[in-house]
């Protein structure tokens, strides 16, 4: 991929360089590893810095459309808004099924957005691989505000809070049966539960799941990076673009907090870690689809298969195998 004069493009705001640049990180050829990295320790040196939104929800909440009206609304406010937005992928193709992009019709047409859609590719956190490196991209385009959309709310979906500033659960109106299955982790996680659909005959019962909430946040164990009176809980709705102009008034009052006590720049050295560790992890499995240690890890478990060997005899054979190579 021709990669000359990317860097300066992407700092000018050029949209296409920065959709090209996010095809390249995305990419699993080596040559093109080598070009995203030295591509990403250039932009790097800009300093740029986005407030980077971690969005995630329960299926069927509104997601998109709360995604649309929002960042519709920050746009109109003279704010940049970038959206990543994390889809299953197709377990045939690896492509994305959904394509959120078609569904945000207005803010895709927006000058100040931009709209990524990114298959997760079977990668678990309900964000994609290379998601972290797009958001860096999309800070060194000048974006003000970067919206991480992940694929839904599970166990493995609170990866997202490493990759955010601030980390938002998006519920619909429901019961008591509706608090019960969202799993504590990732509530314990979030620094603001919204509720949606606040909005005709649901708005009573979204205010009732809203104060259900509040209740249960206020059993959670006190977070150091938190002002009193939080992580709260609020009622939106997205339809109607109730709400949405409080929800980012506590954002940025939690932002502006968060920064004033030193707890955003701990924040991203802590997340800066982790993606380091992350980074190592996957090389080292990485070394494990080479030819060579294909056919060493299949001559192993044949010998494993037949008692000739333990598993943990095995498993130390070829971890000394690979620290050779």
């Amino acid at each position: 991929m021709q990669t000359e004069g990317l860097g300066d493009r992407i700092l000018t705001g050029d949209r296409r360089a920065l959709a090209r640049a996010i095809t390249l990180v995305e990419s699993g050829r080596a040559d093109h590893r080598a070009q995203a990295t030295q591509l990403l320790s250039q932009l790097a040196k800009s300093g740029r810095q986005s407030l980077r939104i971690g969005l995630s929800g329960t299926p069927g909440v509104g997601k998109s459309t709360f995604i649309e009206s929002f960042g519709m609304m920050l746009t109109g406010q003279g704010l940049r808004v970038a959206v990543l937005a994390v889809d299953p992928s197709s377990a045939r193709s690896g492509g994305s099924i959904l394509g959120d992009k078609t569904r945000m019709e207005r803010l895709s047409r927006d000058k100040n957005a931009f709209i990524r859609p990114s298959p997760s590719q079977s990668h678990l956190g309900g964000v994609a691989r290379r998601t972290r490196e797009a958001i860096a991209l999309c800070e060194a385009a000048g974006f003000d505000v970067v919206l991480i959309e992940t694929v839904g709310v599970g166990q493995s979906e609170t990866v997202v809070s490493e990759l955010s500033d601030l980390f938002l659960l998006l519920l619909a109106p429901a019961g008591g049966d509706e608090l019960q299955g969202v799993k504590r982790g990732i509530m314990e996680m979030a620094d603001m539960i919204l509720i949606n659909k606040a909005d005709g005959d649901l708005r009573a019962t979204a205010t009732r799941t809203c104060a259900d909430y509040a209740g249960a946040l206020r059993l959670l164990r006190k977070r150091p990076q938190d002002p009193p009176g939080y992580p709260r809980a609020m009622t939106v709705s997205a339809v109607e673009e109730q709400g949405l102009e409080q929800a980012w008034d506590e954002m940025q009052a939690l932002t502006t907090w968060r920064r004033d006590n030193g707890h955003w720049t701990a924040n991203r050295a802590s997340q800066a870690r982790y993606w380091f560790d992350q980074e190592v992890r996957h090389a080292l499995l990485a070394r494990l689809e080479t030819p060579a240690a294909r056919n060493e890890m299949d001559r192993l478990s044949a010998e494993v298969g037949t008692g000739a060997i333990s598993p943990s005899e095995a498993a130390g054979r070829m971890l000394a195998a690979l620290s050779e190579r």
